[in-house]
């Protein structure tokens, strides 16, 4: 017998906001473009394009090696700050964020949500539901709800948990519950809904939660991740609440 399901938290890559195949190395070259260009034009002395490229690439690679070591998320404004200070730039808070911004607008420009996803949050909101989501990122908070404004989406998850803020990474059962804490639920009336079988699926299998994978195109054998469910779009998460409501989940990862 299923229990009424009374929230949903999302993963927000590839989940809430699809970005597809990306080139890393093309989207980190144009963000330090954006980002050169922007302190020039702020008056500070900034290296050569290449070189400026290189010393960012190198932080940043460096401190996700570390993270993945230590299983400590870091967060990409404190790097920023950090690295403007050993240029010699009197950064205020709010250039240190445009700074991040830039450095994520590429990513941004290619990010697509499914047709349709803002009138399913609004209904899933409208039924009573609380939503939220939960990201793995060392992209700073300020910058992803930058980011979710710009698609609509903001207001309809007021929760949420980066990983770059409260320094635990997915599967890490602690940033489940967490946010759990935060949207006040408990794991057993709760969805989590997520791309990926290790981060999402297992981590909210550790703490209790409802499982849903979602599996556009078919990537996963349903038996192996895991999942108590599995959806190709967001909206169909309707029929799955709507089960568990009447006491009837189905399995559709059976």
């Amino acid at each position: 017998m299923g229990k009424p399901i009374k929230g949903i938290l999302f993963d927000l890559g590839d989940t809430l906001v699809d970005f597809g195949k990306v080139d890393i190395a093309s989207m980190f070259e144009a963000g330090a473009r954006l980002a050169h260009e922007y302190l020039e034009n702020q008056g500070f002395k900034v290296p050569s394009l290449p070189k400026y490229h290189r010393q960012q690439l190198w932080a940043i690679r460096w401190n996700y090696l570390k993270s993945r070591f230590t299983r400590r998320e870091f967060n990409s404004l404190d790097l920023l700050g950090k690295l403007g200070a050993r240029l010699g730039h009197d950064l205020t808070k709010e250039q240190i964020l445009e700074l991040a911004w830039l450095w994520y607008r590429p990513l941004r420009e290619i990010a697509t949500i499914e047709e349709g996803l803002v009138d399913t949050l609004r209904m899933l909101g409208s039924d009573g539901l609380k939503l939220g989501l939960v990201s793995n990122t060392f992209v700073p908070g300020e910058v992803l709800d930058r980011h979710l404004q710009s698609e609509g989406l903001l207001e309809f998850i007021p929760t949420r948990v980066y990983s770059c803020d409260v320094r635990y990474r997915k599967p890490n059962p602690v940033v489940f519950r967490i946010a759990l804490e935060r949207i006040g639920l408990a794991a057993e009336d709760t969805i989590f809904v997520g791309d990926s079988p290790q981060a999402d699926i297992r981590g909210s299998n550790l703490v209790g939660m409802v499982s849903v994978l979602k599996d556009p195109t078919g990537k996963y054998e349903a038996a192996k991740a895991g999942a108590k469910h599995c959806i190709k779009r967001i909206a169909e998460l309707a029929d799955i609440v709507a089960g568990y409501n009447r006491s009837d989940p189905k399995l559709a990862c059976d």
